[in-house]
């Protein structure tokens, strides 16, 4: 079992509040968690028919068993108790308290919202950080790190992750899809998800990618929806500051795990990675996990972009801090060139700054003038 980074930001809300809810994807060990941090807790799971079952069949005595808290895993399957909860958690003498999960991410966050506003406390545990994995279990080269992703289980028990990630794909995500929106075709959408996974960290055509997977332009933005609301993939938005330049206005797709990337892209080992065209991509998709991991795990929102104007000039990630902005130029490369910081230099001398980062796929971190050169290994270090 691994120690997640998320659990002092949990224990505190928890210290305060009485009720905390947990998102994520699934697998990414909401369940474990929440047992772990709250063993004395009642714990039932309404993926079960029979628990969900129970509490429709007399929903006030269901809630009325319990004595001191409880867990409440995948809760979207039964929004209805969101409402009893309230009634709960709005009873100056009711302090019993209540730990809720969710794999899916837009649909219960929103009726979290509406029905517990000011009542829960919403987190999000993403996969594996790599700081969380053992030393022991932790892939010391680029190329396992990005082809076993970070799903606990794959680590946990020593799995092949192309023969596990494919079940999941397969049992989640498509259930889960399913549960999401009405999608008939499965095999249309298999063909787009892959299609989509090729087209990872470029700027989004939504016109191309309906025009290759044979369906509509609203489908498409339907599908891609879905697939944000089931953890699969995230979109990082271009900055809005424009630096009195035309900017690139869409948005780039990028997949919570390299893992899967990896899988849908048909990449089996490391020595087909290691030579795929794609394997900048997917590098620069695993680094921008990683901040956004990090911002999840101290409860924040992640202030990530991008920036890119139309003769060009791109900046691969972007955090804005409020006062100012960090620029990061990301290259899979063992070997730094002064040419990768050529767009950090021009941004600079555009806004008058000076500054900025080359995450690279080297061991050595090094101050080059005003700018650092960061290895892949220790971001956070």
């Amino acid at each position: 079992m691994y120690d997640r980074i998320i659990e002092p930001i949990a224990l505190k809300h928890m210290k305060k509040r009485q009720c905390l809810t947990l998102v994520g994807p699934r697998q990414s060990g909401k369940t474990t968690l929440c047992k772990k941090l709250f063993p004395q807790y009642e714990y039932y799971s309404f993926e079960s028919p029979d628990v969900r079952e129970q509490f429709y069949f007399d929903s006030r005595g269901f809630l009325h068993n319990i004595k001191s808290g409880a867990i409440f895993d995948e809760v979207q399957k039964v929004p209805e108790i969101l409402s009893y909860l309230q009634e709960i958690l709005d009873n100056p003498e009711d302090k019993r308290k209540f730990v809720l999960t969710g794999s899916n991410n837009l649909q219960l966050s929103n009726k979290v919202s509406q029905t517990l506003a000011g009542r829960t406390k919403i987190l999000q545990l993403l996969p594996l950080q790599r700081d969380e994995i053992f030393s022991e279990d932790r892939k010391i080269d680029i190329d396992s790190t990005l082809l076993y992703g970070s799903y606990p289980r794959i680590y946990n028990e020593k799995l092949e992750p192309s023969d596990w990630l494919g079940d999941y794909l397969q049992t989640y995500v498509e259930k889960d899809i399913r549960d999401t929106i009405n999608i008939t075709d499965l095999r249309s959408f298999s063909n787009f998800l892959r299609l989509l996974a090729g087209r990872v960290g470029q700027i989004m055509s939504f016109n191309s990618l309906a025009g290759d997977s044979g369906i509509t332009q609203p489908t498409v933005k339907k599908w891609i929806s879905a697939l944000e609301t089931t953890y699969i993939c995230f979109i990082l938005q271009p900055h809005y500051k424009n630096f009195n330049k035309r900017i690139t206005k869409a948005p780039k797709v990028f997949f919570y795990d390299t893992g899967l990337l990896c899988y849908l892209l048909r990449i089996k080992n490391t020595e087909q990675l290691s030579v795929h065209p794609l394997r900048g991509a997917i590098f620069e998709n695993w680094i921008i996990s990683e901040y956004l991991k990090s911002y999840s795990n101290k409860g924040e929102e992640a202030p990530l972009y991008f920036w890119r104007d139309q003769h060009g000039h791109e900046i691969d990630l972007l955090i804005d801090q409020g006062l100012y902005l960090d620029f990061y130029e990301i290259k899979s490369s063992m070997t730094f060139q002064k040419d990768y910081m050529k767009n950090i230099k021009w941004i600079n001398k555009l806004q008058g700054s000076t500054g900025g980062n080359c995450i690279y796929g080297g061991e050595k971190r090094l101050s080059l003038g005003d700018t650092e050169l960061i290895p892949w290994n220790s971001l956070f270090s």
